[in-house]
């Protein structure tokens, strides 16, 4: 590695604490998500504004963009699923996916399928078109708080409150093993680019790596002294970036086995990690609602494939420690223009191809398309809303006789 990792950019405009972040895949925009119900779109060109999506109403848990990056999907507390468009308009398509707070969605690698995880402790598997429902999983016995696709799309990992970590295949919809995980519960899942291992951050302040072939735990690092709250995978596979409620990230380079760096600057726990997909740059964000991007400055190294086993209980050589300054204001960063968009989260229908439209013509048709099936839908809400108020005057009207009757037999009585 040549040189330490520098911070680039911190971005400010978030009310509450940022849940999560992804970068899109072509690395020039980076969506958070937050507790304030919102997402927002940051442009690293300082000549684009960033974008402020509303639709949720309630906090969002997760957030990330489709493998092709014409999508972004979010899940929330108020039990929902949405699609958007990550253009200046916002627009939206929303699901009710579970019967409990979501806190997990993810795209397969092919951008077909949607995962989830719920508090509702099951896992569901959805067609991105039409929101078509496919399978669910219910091994877990607690909430689930995140599930993640493997990167040949064939295995999802997942964890959970029930202090179990869960590998499962997609085509039999089976949960192939659990790895239990007896000190505490894991919050965040990851595999590794190979896709044969993946790692599971812990409230117990640990990061485990678990080797899918032999089905045992492959590495363990004990290197943060809060419960760890998300972790990623550099694309090279050696370095794994975790982030912690001790208010620090921390690179562990995986093939030496030890920790390496420790990024200290945000105020508080830091609650999400990512890395952009060649690797030049990885972002953060934590309690204090910020979002700070890094370069990494790493050297190029060759792909890994396997890991070798490693415990790591206490450090024994201290890794680098890096802090950075920012403004401790709590106003937004004067570089970032945020826009108030989408209040109302115009709906879409989703471009069959799960890619851009290429004319307007196909816009057309398929905004067309959509309305019809909004407009059915509606009818039908409506239809089946009158059926009841008609049941209820029935009802009403049976009571009313009935007292009238009563009414009748009292008058003739005293009569």
């Amino acid at each position: 590695m040549s040189e330490d990792p520098t911070l680039e950019r911190h971005f400010k405009g978030h009310k509450n604490t940022v849940t999560a972040l992804d970068f899109s895949p072509n690395g020039k925009q980076i969506v958070s998500s937050s507790l304030d119900n919102t997402i927002m779109v940051w442009n690293f060109d300082r000549q684009i504004r960033a974008y402020r999506f509303s639709g949720h109403s309630d906090s969002v848990y997760d957030v990330c963009f489709s493998p092709s990056g014409n999508l972004m999907a979010s899940c929330s507390r108020d039990r929902s699923v949405r699609l958007w468009l990550p253009n200046i308009r916002g627009d939206s398509t929303e699901f009710r996916a579970h019967s409990g707070s979501v806190r997990s969605v993810t795209f397969s690698p092919d951008g077909q399928q949607l995962a989830t995880g719920s508090d509702d402790k099951t896992i569901k598997i959805w067609t991105v078109q039409r929101h078509k429902f496919i399978l669910s999983l219910s091994s877990h016995t607690n909430w689930v708080r995140c599930v993640r696709f493997s990167p040949d799309g064939r295995l999802l990992a997942s964890c959970a409150d029930d202090k179990t970590v869960r590998l499962h295949d997609v085509q039999t919809a089976n949960t192939v093993h659990t790895f239990p995980d007896l000190r505490g519960s894991s919050t965040h899942v990851a595999f590794h680019p190979s896709g044969t291992c993946f790692a599971a951050a812990n409230s117990d302040s640990s990061v485990r790596i678990y080797d899918i072939r032999t089905r045992k735990l492959l590495q363990h690092y004990a290197a943060h002294s809060g419960p760890v709250h998300c972790l990623c995978f550099h694309p090279s596979g050696h370095i794994l970036l975790t982030s912690s409620s001790d208010g620090t990230l921390k690179l562990l380079d995986l093939l030496e086995g030890r920790p390496i760096y420790t990024l200290h600057g945000h105020r508080g726990p830091v609650t999400a990690c990512a890395f952009a997909a060649n690797g030049e740059y990885f972002a953060s964000g934590g309690d204090d609602k910020q979002v700070m991007v890094y370069k990494t400055n790493f050297e190029p190294v060759e792909p890994c494939e396997n890991l070798s086993v490693t415990t790591l209980e206490s450090q024994h050589e201290e890794p680098h420690e890096i802090t950075v300054s920012v403004p401790v204001d709590d106003s937004e960063d004067e570089n970032v223009d945020v826009l108030e968009e989408n209040d109302h989260s115009r709906p879409y229908e989703l471009p069959k191809s799960l890619h851009e439209t290429r004319s307007n013509a196909r816009n057309k048709e398929s905004d067309s398309a959509f309305t019809l099936e909004q407009l059915k839908g509606s009818l039908q809400h409506i239809t089946a809303q009158l059926d009841t108020l008609t049941e209820t005057i029935v009802v009403l009207e049976q009571r009313l006789s009935i007292v009238e009757s009563k009414l009748s037999q009292v008058t003739h009585s005293e009569n």
